[in-house]
C-alpha cells in the first residue's frame, strides 16, 4: 500500500527558511516520479516542483525557481523540499505526490498523479 506522509511545515517570517519532507512507503522508492503541489485558501492546488526517479532532473515553477530546491533520497524513500526566501504569497498546505507512470518527463498537472499525502501547512507572517 503507497503511502506518502509530509511534515516540516509550520510557521515562518518573510525570508525566512523550511524544509519539507515526504516520507514514502509500499515501494515507491525509485520507481515513481514526485512532485510538490501546494493550495492556498480559495486558490486552486498548484504544481511547485518535481523530481524524476534518479534525482537528477527537476523542474520548478516559476514562482519558486530560484528559491525551492527538491531532492529525494531513495535509500531513505523520502523527498525534500528546501524552501529558502520564503514569502508571504508561499502560504499555503503544500502537498506531495507521487506518479507512477511518466518516463521522460515531470508532470505538472494535478490528475496526472496517482497518490497524495495529507499535506503540511506553510505559514509566511511576521
Amino acid at each position: 500500500q503507497v503511502q506518502l506522509v509530509e511534515s516540516g511545515g509550520g510557521l515562518v517570517q518573510p525570508g525566512g527558511s523550511l524544509r519539507l519532507s515526504c516520507a514514502t512507503s509500499g515501494g515507491i522508492s525509485s520507481r515513481y516520479v514526485m512532485g510538490w503541489f501546494r493550495q492556498a485558501p480559495g486558490k486552486e492546488r498548484e504544481f511547485v516542483a518535481g523530481v524524476m526517479r534518479t534525482g537528477s532532473t527537476t523542474y520548478y515553477a516559476d514562482s519558486v525557481k530560484g528559491r525551492f530546491t527538491i531532492s529525494r533520497d531513495n535509500a531513505k524513500n523520502t523527498v525534500y523540499l528546501q524552501m529558502n526566501s520564503l514569502k508571504p504569497e508561499d502560504t499555503a498546505v503544500y502537498y506531495c505526490a507521487a506518479d507512477r507512470d511518466s518516463v521522460s518527463y515531470i508532470p505538472r498537472l494535478r490528475h496526472q498523479y496517482d497518490y497524495w499525502g495529507q499535506g503540511t501547512q506553510v505559514t509566511v507572517s511576521s
